[in-house]
């Protein structure tokens, strides 16, 4: 009892030396010397606190806008670079390639900064004042007798509304300067999975679809395919605003009459992989043909939503190569989309088309 009694005595003395220590050395009251000292504050710190801002966006997610910004920045000035005449006519303004394409090397490099830069508030400013010089050309613009005014006052409305997102990002990042950036969650890749039933063996599914050079039949958005060898073949596919993207590809696994596995190798635009799968249908009749795709879009998730938004939706497009794919194996012929409606489009798309001349 005694020994236990002088115990006590003898941690509380050192805890009231310890806390004396604390006031000194300016640590919170509560330390009492039996654990790690406290550091300062790191900006990882504050972020996993989720300190809000008076305009309510936690840092994690302030930092998420400028990366998706950053992204932004890079997608558009890509489309202004490669297609400068086509930008114009989609935003309604007089064709002027070189300035197009100066306002797409300041996107880039606005995009670049964000994403990569020390200083990202730095980079998102250079981008509002891009924003205040854009709606000074479309308001130019919108006095010019060469311009479809209509388009010109809707791209100004988004460019508005992205202004506001730009100078909110700006004064976000600006207060924490210190703080980089987050790593985008996920492995950026987007998975796509579809079925479709086809009314012939899958063995002849099979062999019609193993020879890569019968894919653009059916396959819209591919260009090409040059078969190299019995594993190896180059990929020619159609990018946004007229571009286009190459890999070369190789065969992982072939089981005749029921698998075929492929993926791009080193130094491909598009790095993507994919597997066909061809199983009897129910009752032994037909086949059911299920495929499986997952690809990094050069954009980031912008670029995705930014496909979505216009009517190129990944999963759509697969389905709508595979209805190809089983009008081709049923039919024998290659669908064409002469005197067919041209399917559900997007919001985005069906506005655009009301105000195209």
């Amino acid at each position: 009892m005694a020994i236990q009694t002088m115990n006590d005595f003898s941690a509380a003395r050192q805890r009231r030396e310890a806390r004396a220590r604390a006031r000194a050395a300016n640590l919170p009251p509560s330390y009492d010397g039996l654990g790690t000292l406290p550091g300062p504050a790191s900006p990882q710190d504050d972020r996993t606190r989720g300190r809000s801002s008076q305009l309510g966006f936690t840092d994690n997610r302030q930092r998420s806008l400028a990366r998706a910004l950053g992204w932004f920045s890079i997608g558009l000035g890509v489309v202004q670079l490669v297609a400068p005449r086509r930008m114009s006519r989609m935003i309604g303004v007089a064709p002027r390639p070189v300035l197009m394409r100066v306002l797409g090397a300041r996107e880039i490099a606005s995009g670049m900064g964000i994403l990569k830069g020390r200083q990202p508030g730095h980079f998102l400013w250079s981008r509002v004042a891009g924003d205040g010089m854009d709606m000074a050309l479309l308001g130019r613009a919108l006095l010019s007798d060469r311009s479809n005014r209509l388009r010109v006052a809707g791209t100004a409305a988004v460019a508005f509304g992205i202004g506001l997102l730009d100078t909110l990002a700006s004064q976000q990042v600006s207060r924490h300067p210190r703080a980089e950036l987050p790593q985008a969650p996920g492995d950026g890749l987007v998975r796509v999975q579809t079925t479709i039933a086809i009314n012939r063996e899958p063995q002849d599914c099979y062999a019609f679809f193993r020879d890569f050079a019968n894919l653009p039949r059916f396959m819209q958005h591919v260009e090409s395919i040059r078969v190299d060898s019995e594993t190896r073949s180059h990929w020619v596919v159609k990018a946004p605003a007229g571009a286009t993207v190459e890999w070369d590809a190789e065969v992982t696994e072939d089981r005749p009459g029921e698998t075929i596995a492929w993926k791009t190798l080193p130094g491909a635009d598009v790095y993507n992989h994919g597997v066909v799968r061809f199983a009897p249908g129910p009752g032994g009749r037909g086949t059911t043909v299920r495929l499986q795709l997952e690809y990094r879009p050069p954009g980031g998730p912008l670029a995705t939503f930014a496909a979505k938004a216009f009517g190129e939706e990944p999963e759509q497009q697969a389905q709508e190569d595979l209805r190809r794919f089983k009008r081709v194996m049923e039919v024998g012929e290659v669908p064409t989309t002469e005197g067919q409606s041209a399917g559900r489009r997007s919001a985005v798309a069906r506005v655009f088309s009301k105000v195209s001349p």
